[in-house]
């Protein structure tokens, strides 16, 4: 029998269903890793959103403790459809699939440390609003010969691979972050669910967190983790 599971409300329950909801919009063949302990009472899902080089990270706070520990992989759709947002505010965890890549390879669960340099949460969306005008503006340029996939691929690695601040994040984690509905939302083709405001005492809205070769954005909403350049240190590799 599959595992089931409560939320905490019927809020992380449409949380979690909208994260989905964004994954499988992008990849209709997307898969999940979802971790809990035995006995805590979160649910960590991970993935992996194409072409931004990034995983994504939502924590779901349950209303009761996983029986014995959930590791597994599992496909995107199949976890959203099961999500009930109305009623039990709870999922059935489907049957695990045969995990891609990225599903071997987590960042580690601790030995994280708060770096310095993140600019100001504004000061993030100017930077991402900036770089999303600039690949349009250099997109319509192209001419006819040279609108290519290719070359927009090209540019768009030039754009989203410089840094943010004085930090090493990549401009693609935070295009990530802001496309899986993770920042407030900027202009985009595609609707971003607007996350409601923080509750008191809640973290403050955005932190850069380094552990061996990773690095990770944290937001209230969810955490976009990154290589860092050429850094291969602290890989997790778990069975999927």
């Amino acid at each position: 029998m599959n595992e089931q599971l409560r939320f905490a409300d019927s809020g992380e329950a449409a949380d979690l269903a909208a994260f989905l909801g964004r994954l499988v919009h992008y990849d209709h063949a997307a898969a999940v890793r979802l971790q809990a302990q035995a006995g805590g009472g979160a649910l960590a899902v991970f993935g992996r959103p194409p072409s931004f080089d990034v995983l994504a990270i939502r924590t779901v706070r349950l209303a009761a403790p996983v029986s014995a520990p959930l590791d597994l992989t599992v496909s995107a759709g199949e976890l959203l459809e099961s999500v009930d947002e109305a009623r039990e505010a709870g999922a059935v965890v489907p049957a695990p699939v045969t995990g891609p890549p990225w599903a071997g390879v987590l960042p580690p669960r601790a030995g994280w440390r708060q770096v310095e340099g993140l600019p100001g949460p504004e000061a993030v969306r100017e930077a991402l609003v900036a770089a999303v005008a600039e690949f349009r503006a250099r997109d319509e340029a192209l001419p006819p010969q040279h609108r290519t996939r290719s070359e927009r691929d090209r540019i768009g690695r030039e754009i989203w691979s410089r840094t943010l601040g004085d930090t090493e994040l990549p401009l693609r984690a935070v295009h990530a972050a802001q496309s899986l509905g993770f920042l407030r939302p900027v202009r985009s083709p595609v609707p971003v669910p607007v996350p409601a405001p923080a509750p008191p005492g809640a973290p403050e809205p955005l932190a850069l967190f380094a552990a061996g070769g990773w690095l990770r954005l944290r937001t209230p909403y969810g955490s976009i983790a990154t290589r860092r350049p050429g850094g291969l240190g602290a890989l997790l590799v778990r069975p999927v």
